[in-house]
């Protein structure tokens, strides 16, 4: 009889062949070795017990209930019993698998081609040969082991094909398991099909109406949606055109006056011509009389004959028909400006045709209730709006109107040199009015900063073009901003990452700031603040300075290259930053530890930003866009597209209604803030391209400038050509 040892811990070897069941008594075995002693020790004797009794009686039958019924499960890595569940099952009953005693105690996974070794443990082949190529023992209870000393374990393959073949059907759908029993040649009645047949057909009209219940539901759905909306939009329209409406019936009745105005002043200055007429009509008749007669009277006393005054008649009429003559000039002049009048009409109505749509758009926006975010009713004349009775979204769309029909193209008015043609060294990065707009700054690579008397730039010839100031730097210079209280200070910023301030007076360097590592792209004099300005460079630091103070007053972190600064021109606390993340960073210096907001929307690189207003923020971009942004509300207002400007710093500038960058075409644009297309648009002439090593297709505008409330602006290209040009009709 087959003896186990007291703890359950070793077999002899000569008694395992005695075993009429040895891979049995070996799983057996290797449970309860993997088992801690305090939970195996009853569990042994009742093993012990069974396993006797089975020797004793010759016969297997009571096995497996016996030991499962007795035995506590182990720890995960103990292997599963014949019956593999560690749980209750009843005699003739189908023993129930669970998967942690399916797995490998080394790679705890279902064991494959399962290996039984010498004590008693069952592993994947790969998974024991594996550990056996490291090391000569068990992984379970660290007995001695060899290669030599495991064996196929062929009953263990079967039960776990048995328990994943009944797993995988009790994981399937019934439909799968129906099929399966039929396609296993499970054998049906004619009747029986029948029955099927008929359960099936009831099934599929039910899901057939359920579809269609569902798919009429989602039309329903989707009509009601869109009637919602359409009408939304009806309302919307109904709307606009009551509005529409309403402006027709004012605008007519103002152009009614406006024409009976004229008339009541032509009439007034017909009369007033009538009655000098009238005056000068009598005064000459009575001249002529006396004259007359003073002739007659004199040409009797020297004996002139008085045939002689028919040529005093006839001079009289002459003068009379001269008098005809200049009338009819006056009116061919009124009827010829009738005529320019008409053409400049026609002009102006193709000029709203072609911009049809962004016009529509921007009187739409203005006109609608709350929908027009930068309005501002302090700007508007309270009186002239009582007056001619309109609303202030039409009024403000009549000045978008009027201002944008106004001007169609961009006129030259003076031209100069910044250095030699085709030197490279004449690349103008900056360009700037002062406080009075009066002088105006220059700066770029060639180390010097010029300041020229505008007055004398446009009503001199090009010879005198001369700068009434010159102040060399020790770098090149990216930028320039103008102090905007004391008129002689000037700030730059250069490639070495150098902020400068000048006194223009003296051309001396008033202070300089170098705690920048690396290029300084923009700085900017505050407007409110006058001592305050604002830097931003290439080492990813905005810096605040104060001209009373050698070092940074503030000090910005952030983790892109800052390619522009600028202040809000109504606080001396808000800055705008641009950087090469592609986003603008609006921070309130009092708390500079976060942004108040940060406007996305760009592409590429934001190479410039410039206010327009202490809510409204225009941005430039390599991605060949302007932006509009409201920075009160946090909102983007409008995109401008036309320029091109994809590698290069191309400049921007603005004013209350208009904005102006350069494009890498060698061409200004000009955008009026309420329509996204260009207003217009100047080219700047090719110089004679034998002269130059360059491709004419790599000149661009590098700077421009607007001067103040003023149709006119300051434009420099890659040339060091400077042009003045002056918006025209």
């Amino acid at each position: 009889m087959c003896h186990v040892a007291r703890y359950g811990t070793e077999i002899r070897s000569s008694w395992a062949p005695s075993c009429p069941h040895p891979i049995l008594f070996a799983l057996l075995l290797n449970r309860q070795r993997c088992q801690p002693w305090n939970t195996r020790t009853r569990s042994g004797f009742c093993f012990r017990y069974a396993l006797d009794t089975e020797m004793e009686d010759g016969s297997m039958g009571a096995l497996v209930p016996a030991v499962t019924s007795k035995v506590n499960i182990g720890t995960s890595d103990a292997f599963p019993s014949v019956s593999g569940a560690g749980k209750m099952v009843e005699a003739g009953g189908e023993p129930e698998t669970t998967d942690k005693e399916l797995l490998c105690p080394i790679c705890m996974q279902i064991i494959k081609d399962a290996f039984l070794t010498s004590c008693g443990h069952s592993f994947c082949y790969m998974c024991i040969i594996t550990h056996l190529d490291n090391k000569s023992d068990c992984p379970c209870c660290a007995s001695s082991l060899t290669t030599s000393q495991i064996f196929p374990n062929f009953l263990l393959d079967k039960l776990l094909k048995k328990t994943s073949a009944s797993q995988v059907s009790k994981s399937a759908s019934p439909l799968d398991q129906f099929r399966q029993t039929l396609v296993q040649g499970y054998e049906v009645s004619v009747k029986e099909l029948e029955t099927l047949l008929s359960l099936l057909a009831e099934k599929k009209r039910k899901l057939e109406q359920e579809e269609a219940e569902r798919n009429m539901q989602n039309l329903l759905d989707f009509l009601q949606c869109l009637r919602k909306k359409k009408i939304d939009e009806l309302n919307e329209v109904q709307s606009d055109v009551q509005y529409i409406k309403e402006d027709i019936g004012l605008v007519e009745r103002r152009r009614i006056e406006l024409y009976r105005a004229r008339d009541r002043y032509l009439l007034k200055m017909r009369m007033r011509a009538g009655e000098l007429a009238g005056s000068k009509s009598c005064s000459s008749s009575s001249m002529d009389k006396d004259n007359s007669d003073l002739v007659f009277a004199s040409g009797k006393a020297h004996g002139v004959p008085t045939s002689n005054l028919q040529y005093r008649n006839v001079d009289g009429k002459s003068q009379a028909s001269s008098h005809g003559t200049q009338r009819k000039e006056a009116s061919s002049g009124l009827s010829s400006q009738n005529m320019s009048q008409s053409s400049l009409a026609v002009i102006r109505k193709k000029r709203v045709q072609s911009q049809f749509n962004d016009l529509q758009q921007c009187y739409l926006q203005k006109r609608r209730p709350l929908v027009n975010p930068l309005q501002n009713p302090n700007n508007r004349d309270a009186d002239v709006m009582q007056r001619e009775g309109y609303s202030s979204g039409l009024s403000d769309f009549q000045s978008v109107l009027s201002t944008f029909t106004q001007y169609s193209r961009l006129r030259v008015i003076a031209e100069l040199r910044h250095g030699e043609l085709f030197h490279s060294a004449n690349i103008v990065s900056s360009i700037e009015f002062d406080r009075d707009d009066e002088m105006f700054a220059t700066a770029g690579v060639s180390r010097r900063i010029k300041v020229f008397d505008f007055s004398t730039v446009v009503n001199e010839p090009p010879e005198v073009h001369c700068p009434v100031v010159e102040m060399p730097t020790r770098s090149k210079l990216s930028c320039l901003s103008w102090n905007k209280h004391t008129k002689n200070y000037i700030a730059s910023s250069d490639y070495e990452g150098i902020v400068t301030v000048w006194d223009v007076n003296t051309r001396q360097s008033v202070m300089e700031y170098e705690e920048h590592e690396k290029r300084v792209w923009s700085v900017d004099f505050s407007r409110i603040e006058p001592s305050m300005l604002v830097s931003g460079s290439d080492d990813c630091k905005v810096k605040v300075w104060c001209t009373k103070q050698e070092s940074s007053a503030i000090n910005i972190d952030m983790k892109a290259n800052i390619c522009c600064v600028k202040y809000n021109p109504g606080s001396s606390t808000h800055i705008a930053v641009g950087a090469a993340d592609h986003h603008i960073h609006y921070y309130d210096l009092r708390n500079t530890s976060h942004p108040l907001h940060i406007f996305s929307g760009h592409q590429k690189t934001v190479s410039y930003v410039k206010f327009l207003s202490s809510d409204e923020l225009a941005s430039a971009s390599t991605d060949n866009t302007l932006r509009l942004w409201d920075v009160k509300r946090n909102l983007p207002v409008r995109t401008f597209r036309g320029h091109t400007n994809e590698k290069n710093f191309v400049g921007l500038s603005v004013n209350s209604d208009f904005l102006a960058c350069g494009s890498e075409t060698n061409e200004v644009y000009g955008y009026h803030k309420a329509i996204s297309k260009p207003l217009t648009w100047h080219r700047f002439g090719t110089p004679n391209v034998e002269d130059s090593d360059e491709d004419p297709g790599s000149y661009f505008i590098s700077a421009v400038c607007w001067k103040s409330d003023s149709p006119t602006m300051l434009a420099a290209n890659s040339l060091g050509t400077i042009k003045v040009l002056v918006l025209a009709a």
